[in-house]
């Protein structure tokens, strides 16, 4: 999604009112260097199953697979990323996916293996 304001405010109502096919942009995040060579790609959009690398915020550095992806929201649930309530309890932690690195693909679906086959 390209916005021609400046505006805060007009960047931020765009990307709250964006249609699902415009919101799927927002969920896209940077592949490690190792994919990056192998696909020729920067980024890919995440989907559930694949592993990630935390790399920005408290969590940083902590690895695992993609649990649950809140499209309207353009968040991610990475499993082991979690915060404590004062309560004691754990709940997940949702995270922007320009904040983690894909370190390993989910290639279980056909059309996303296709796609990337045509990368090369």
């Amino acid at each position: 999604m390209r916005t021609a304001s400046k505006q805060p405010r007009k960047q931020r109502k765009a990307r709250f009112t964006a249609p699902a096919h415009e919101r799927t942009r927002f969920l896209n995040a940077p592949l490690s260097s190792a994919l990056r060579e192998q696909y020729g790609k920067k980024t890919l959009r995440v989907i559930k199953g694949d592993t990630v690398k935390v790399t920005r915020g408290d969590s940083a550095g902590e690895e695992g697979l993609v649990d649950l992806i809140d499209t309207g929201r353009a968040k991610i649930v990475v499993h082991g990323v979690s915060l404590t309530k004062s309560d004691g309890t754990e709940v997940p932690r949702k995270v922007d996916p320009s904040k983690v690195e894909i370190t390993k693909l989910n290639l279980n679906d056909k059309r996303r293996e296709e796609k990337l086959g045509e990368g090369k």
